[in-house]
């Protein structure tokens, strides 16, 4: 999924593939994507050389990254987009069956939305999503409130650039990076601001880095959320990988599409159920 966030465009992104394809020598080619730029481009050439690699070894991809059994159905949180206080309470009320809400503000009414979603969806555990919108006053201001109105997690309240505020704040909830997290060059910056990461699959640029980022984040006591940007289940798949055993799930972004990918994912009150080879894997 292009993100203009990081300059992204579907143009630029294609022509990325389309140049990072030419550039690849037959020997280990999925390591040699990993000198690509970081993104939605690398994303997609190191997933489909990963669905390749698994296709012609009649192997599943789970056995060729080193798994020892194959992944599980997972649990992923749904989504309340930002919107005003009453629609974020209907759409709430529909999801109030869910284990994990994952609750987009924008730091406008914002206490008010997730107090609105807590009354709607009271057994439910909140992640608060903010896209970098909040102040650092906003944060110190409403971070006390939190706990009582079912937030577990609060991601990426400040701007990537100005995150510094968060070394030494007492905090109520874990602190999530997204936007503050990439790859592994990100963790020089993050280790003392946030307690939990975001892996998404197309900020780290594929399945490779994916991997890698997760073992570190666990080596370093960091807890792991696996996230998506809106996207197929085509997209999702080897993400699902990634997400077997992490803290924290949201790959529901195929359930916010019109229409999906021929032999979509399996979604069901279970979770998120594993990729048949038909469509990665």
């Amino acid at each position: 999924m292009p993100y203009a966030r990081y300059g992204e465009s579907v143009d630029s992104v294609c022509a990325e593939i389309e140049a990072g394809c030419r550039a690849l020598k037959t020997a280990d080619p999925r390591k040699q994507v990993l000198a690509l730029r970081a993104g939605a481009a690398r994303n997609a050439i190191d997933c489909a050389l990963w669905d390749l690699e698994a296709k012609r070894a009649n192997r599943p991809a789970w056995e060729l990254a080193g798994r020892r059994g194959p992944p599980g159905t997972i649990h992923t949180m749904r989504t309340v987009s930002v919107d005003s206080v009453e629609n974020m309470k209907v759409a709430a009320e529909q999801l109030a069956d869910a284990r994990v809400i994952k609750v987009k503000v924008d730091g406008g009414a914002d206490l008010d939305r997730i107090a609105a979603v807590h009354e709607a969806a009271p057994g439910v555990e909140l992640v608060i999503d903010a896209n970098e919108a909040w102040s650092a006053e906003q944060l110190v201001a409403w971070l006390p409130a939190l706990p009582n109105l079912g937030v577990a997690v609060v991601e990426q309240p400040l701007p990537a650039d100005g995150d510094a505020a968060l070394e030494g704040l007492e905090r109520s909830v874990p602190i999530c990076a997204d936007e503050s997290f990439h790859d592994r060059r990100s963790f020089a910056n993050i280790e003392r601001r946030y307690d939990m990461v975001n892996i998404k699959l197309d900020k780290t640029g594929g399945l490779t880095e994916a991997l890698l980022l997760k073992a570190q984040a666990e080596a370093m006591g960091l807890r792991v959320m696996v996230g998506c940007m809106l996207a197929s289940s085509l997209a999702m798949a080897p993400a699902v990988l990634v997400a077997q055993g992490a803290d924290i799930v949201d790959l529901d972004g195929p359930l916010l599409l019109a229409a999906d990918r021929d032999h979509p994912l399996k979604y069901d009150a279970e979770g998120v159920h594993p990729p048949t080879p038909e469509l990665w894997g």
